[in-house]
Order: structure tokens, then C-alpha cells, then sequence
């Protein structure tokens, strides 16, 4: 149960932000093996590296934020058509050449 939570959610962290999952799982693999080989240089890099990935997270979160706030309509058609309306058919109107 708790796997397919967890793959869930590691799937919709990577759908939604690829660069920055990427540089958290990068990080995470290094203080992994740092902290493994008790070597302390290599874990702080990896903390480091997944610190610095959940800072550019919130940093690009908080500018998609604003400028969804102060966007404004593009309208790529006039609201007013400056051609001549046409004229509306019926079936009883013929053709006239």
C-alpha cells in the first residue's frame, strides 16, 4: 500500500516539475551513499544539493503565482468586425447573377 502511495506521488512530483525532482533525487542518491560510506563531505553535498532544489522549488512556485495574478487577456480579434455584416438567407431568396 505504502509503494504505490509513494510511486504516486514520486510520478506527480515529476509531471509537475521535472528539473527540480531530478536535482532532489540526485541529492538524495549522494547523501544516501555518503552517509552509507560515512563519508561527510558527500551527505552534506547531497543535503546541500536537495536544500538548494526545495529553495528553486518555492522561488519558481512564487513567481508562477504572480504572474498568474497580473495576467492580462490577449484578444487576437478586434471586439468590432470592420467589415459589412451579410445579409441573412432564406430559402424563399433566389440566386440572381
Amino acid at each position: 500500500m505504502m509503494n504505490a502511495l509513494w510511486l504516486k506521488i514520486l510520478r506527480t512530483a515529476y509531471r509537475k516539475d521535472p528539473v527540480v525532482s531530478f536535482v532532489v533525487t540526485m541529492g538524495a542518491v549522494d547523501a544516501v551513499i555518503g552517509g552509507a560510506e560515512a563519508s561527510w563531505s558527500l551527505f552534506g553535498l547531497g543535503m546541500g544539493t536537495i536544500g538548494m532544489a526545495i529553495i528553486l522549488r518555492l522561488l519558481l512556485l512564487n513567481r508562477s503565482h504572480i504572474e498568474q495574478a497580473t495576467a492580462i487577456p490577449e484578444y487576437y480579434l478586434p471586439p468590432n468586425s470592420s467589415r459589412l455584416k451579410l445579409p441573412n438567407l432564406s430559402r424563399n431568396q433566389k440566386y440572381l447573377p
